[in-house]
């Protein structure tokens, strides 16, 4: 079997066949991105996971080996993504919160808030989550990241409204902590 093809993938011996030959390529290129063989690994075999359990609604228009590292790629940016995400918190924690002079239960407040912001940041579908990225971590205005992506900007612009919707209804129970956060919550509500 090509491991381009994507004729018989979908059956018991035809993932197999795809796996063996496809699966040290991806750990190498996902060990590329991330320099970590333990996530690597994991990612891979999540691809892989994911690719067995949605065999029957899953369409592929491009070969499977081209499919499969794109699926790498965004998983593996996914996981540097909430690692930066986890950094800016930990500077901004160092360098800033000595200013506000927390409480213990402050802390434990902004505790819950980091965890919360990266948990709604996980759960934005995955072409959302790309936009936002780019737009907040990369600091990449709509036409650039629609000219990176192939996007109208018109589509990047409703993926961002979108995205932050999502987080400012699913941070609504944080809004007084937020008051004493903005200078850090400005990376991500920023317009």
């Amino acid at each position: 079997m090509n491991p381009t093809s994507h004729l018989d993938w979908n059956t018991g011996q035809g993932f197999e066949r795809l796996f063996r030959e496809l699966y040290s390529p991806l750990y190498r290129y996902a060990c590329g991105i991330l320099s970590d063989e333990m996530q690597s690994e994991e990612v891979v075999q999540d691809v892989f996971l994911k690719l067995w359990q949605q065999r029957e609604q899953l369409a592929v228009t491009t070969n499977m080996q081209a499919y499969l590292y794109r699926a790498v790629h965004n998983q593996a940016v996914n996981i540097l993504n909430r690692a930066k995400v986890e950094q800016k918190y930990q500077q901004f924690a160092r360098h800033r919160a000595p200013d506000y002079e927390m409480s213990p239960a402050h802390r434990l407040q902004a505790s819950e808030l980091q965890q919360r912001i990266l948990r709604v940041l996980a759960t934005i579908p995955e072409k959302c989550r790309t936009i936002f990225h780019l737009s907040r971590q990369e600091e990449l205005s709509y036409r650039e990241i629609a000219e990176k992506l192939g996007l109208s900007v018109k589509t990047v612009e409703n993926q961002m409204s979108k995205a932050l919707k999502i987080l400012r209804a699913e941070l609504k129970d944080y809004l007084p902590l937020l008051a004493g956060w903005i200078t850090f919550l400005g990376v991500f509500f920023k317009n």
